[in-house]
């Protein structure tokens, strides 16, 4: 070590630092660093810009994951020859002046893509705007060439190669070529998603051989919701597609549109749930944490909701240069947001009443097993009988019931000791129920399950399950009419916290307050805890309000108190429902299910779990090879 002071850092030097301007080349490579993480980056920076340019057909090509190679091919408005040289230039862009930067309609508007992209890679754009010649321009390491004609019919082509090339260190942070092809996929799908009329070619050229279509979306007809609803059902499939409930408010100049699924509909992890901002895809935790809170009572903490939500508001009522990658936002008013989410999508599940996702349905006939293998392909199907009339059905209610001996020959199988009653007795009160979305009950199997007949089906009810989230949802509503009841401390309990914590937890104490709980000041980093909700007993208060912290700090809200005392409320209706076990009459049967008909959210139980299961006549007759 240098002589010198015994106390100066080990990365200081004996002489003076020397402040440098770091050429352009270094420049470039360093926001490089920001824009183009990786090869998706590029690939996202590039789709975005042909979006921009008013592109209806989009075609990207890559190969060993994007690393040696990406190619994106629009039909645009295409660039002009003499504006090449400004398209590689840093910070040159059409999409913006200068005298705005909050009143952002475009994709792009920060004019680093393109350069950071030639600073570390080999770069050629291919352009001809429409009544002009081609052009092209090619850049490598942040060298640039001179403009030259090329031949291209219209629009732009843009090629990649040999990404962070120029910067090899970058190179050793990649994943594997499948992985990346994999986020490059994700990116695409994403911009699909905000663009159901833009189609969209994805293409995989590794290996030299024949390129291979690995995703396709063909540009969608009709209204918003029509075209975004086939894109969807293209992209995330079908199961989503009939299972999401369609989304359209507005609230305070924002508007909210999308489809969400039904809480049956629940997945592992969060990677179905997108989200977007003005078209821009975003990654916001507080949209998030508004997307978890508008579910939080249908769903346990094990299951994330499936959503795909578009943000509509005012450009300079949002922020959306807080990030060289744009995937972050800010706004101005956060709490309208996330207000308009949360009621939004509540209001949209209890419009759907009853229903149940169809993939219960699905994963039901999944489970049944046949004892005998199908038939051979092409082979006949021979049966005695096939399905009855309406008028025959009429008729099987209304026949007297058969000979106790059923018609053997005395001697043979005993006669049963009893016949069962039919649970209901009037045709025309069957009929009248059969109408009905979850029919008429029929039988009642192992004390637990009701099997209910309907037009076109069956319904097998849990009736514990059922009841528990009727009841449920009654007290619910009484503690919302009622309020909560609280409990004054004695000595209140003082909770010293960080300055900021106390002011964290300070600022949503009028929200708390709804829920029961009492927080005041009480000096600098301490809050005092008053009155804390009756219904839960002897409360821990530190532990709470230090999980409402992690809950702020991880989603941007809490529902804390709330599942607090709404688990309260789910145990008192689990032990107040009817019990597994019990026999319940035919009456009691379709009381059950009109009031499930009747009440909002009765297709799940209190943990998400579906309450009953309907299997369509054509989904029986297929089990037993009757199609």
């Amino acid at each position: 070590m240098p002589d010198g002071n015994p106390n100066m850092s080990p990365n200081s030097t004996a002489t003076m630092p020397v402040i440098r301007q770091l050429d352009d080349s270094a420049i470039n490579r360093i926001a490089a660093g920001e824009v183009v993480e990786r090869p998706a980056s590029a690939v996202k920076e590039l789709v975005e810009n042909s979006i921009d340019a008013g592109a209806t057909r989009i075609e990207i090509t890559y190969a060993d994951g994007g690393k040696t190679f990406i190619r994106v091919v629009d039909d645009g408005c295409g660039i002009p020859a003499q504006d090449l040289p400004l398209a590689m230039a840093r910070h040159a862009t059409s999409k913006i002046d200068g005298s705005d930067l909050l009143n952002i309609h475009t994709f792009g508007f920060r004019g680093e893509a393109l350069p950071s992209l030639g600073a570390v890679g080999r770069l050629k754009i291919t352009s001809r705007p429409k009544g002009e010649e081609a052009a092209t321009i090619s850049t490598a390491g942040g060298v640039q060439s001179a403009v030259k004609p090329a031949a291209l019919t219209s629009g732009t082509v843009v090629e990649l190669r040999d990404l962070f090339y120029a910067t090899p260190a970058r190179l050793k942070f990649m994943r594997t070529d499948r992985a990346e092809a994999g986020a490059i996929t994700d990116v695409v799908k994403r911009l699909a998603m905000a663009e159901p009329h833009v189609g969209f070619i994805l293409r995989d050229a590794s290996g030299g051989g024949a390129e291979r279509v690995t995703f396709r979306a063909d540009p969608e007809n009709g209204d918003l919701f029509d075209a975004l609803h086939a894109r969807l059902r293209k992209i995330l499939g079908a199961e989503f597609a009939e299972n999401a409930l369609l989304i359209d408010a507005e609230r305070e100049g924002i508007s909210l549109t999308g489809y969400a699924a039904l809480p049956t509909y629940s997945r592992g992890s969060s990677v179905a749930q997108f989200l977007f901002v003005n078209g821009r895809p975003v990654r916001d935790k507080m949209l998030v944490g508004a997307l978890r809170g508008a579910y939080f009572d249908f769903l346990s903490r094990d299951r994330h909701p499936a959503a795909v939500l578009f943000l509509e508001v005012e450009p300079t009522r949002v922020d959306v240069n807080v990030h060289p990658a744009k995937s972050e936002v800010r706004f101005r008013e956060p709490g309208v947001a996330r207000g308009l989410i949360v009621s939004a999508l509540r209001h949209a599940l209890a419009q759907a009443g009853h229903r149940a996702s169809t993939t219960v349905a699905n994963a039901t006939l999944g489970a049944f097993r046949t004892e005998t293998s199908e038939p051979s392909a092409g082979a006949p199907r021979i049966y005695q009988m096939d399905r009855p009339s309406p008028g025959a059905s009429y008729g099987a209610y209304t026949a007297p019931p058969p000979s106790s001996n059923f018609g053997f020959a005395e001697g043979g199988f005993s006669a049963p000791s009893a016949r069962v009653e039919p649970l209901v007795e009037d045709a025309h009160e069957v009929a009248s129920h059969n109408a009905l979305p979850l029919g008429a009950a029929r039988a009642q199997v192992h004390e637990n399950y009701i099997v209910a007949q309907t037009q076109d089906g069956m319904v097998i009810v849990d009736q514990h399950a059922a009841h528990e989230r009727l009841v449920y949802e009654k007290l619910k509503k009484q503690m919302a009419q009622n309020g909560v009841a609280t409990q004054a401390l004695l000595i209140p309990d003082i909770i010293e916290l960080s300055q900021g914590d106390a002011e964290e937890i300070l600022s949503v104490s009028e929200e708390l307050k709804t829920f029961g709980l009492v927080i005041e000041p009480f000096g600098a980093g301490a809050i005092a805890v008053r009155e804390t909700p009756a219904i839960l007993g002897t409360v821990n208060a530190r532990g709470m309000i230090l999980d409402i912290l992690d809950e702020l700090s991880d989603l941007g809200d809490s529902h804390s108190v709330q599942a607090r005392i709404e688990a309260i409320l789910s145990r008192v209706a689990c032990h107040g429902s009817i019990r597994s076990g019990r026999r319940m009459q035919a009456d009691e049967m379709n009381a059950l299910l009109r009031e499930m008909e009747a009440t909002p959210h009765s297709g799940q139980c209190n943990h998400g779990r579906p309450t009953y299961v309907e299997l369509k006549l054509s989904d029986i007759e297929r089990l037993f090879g009757r199609t």
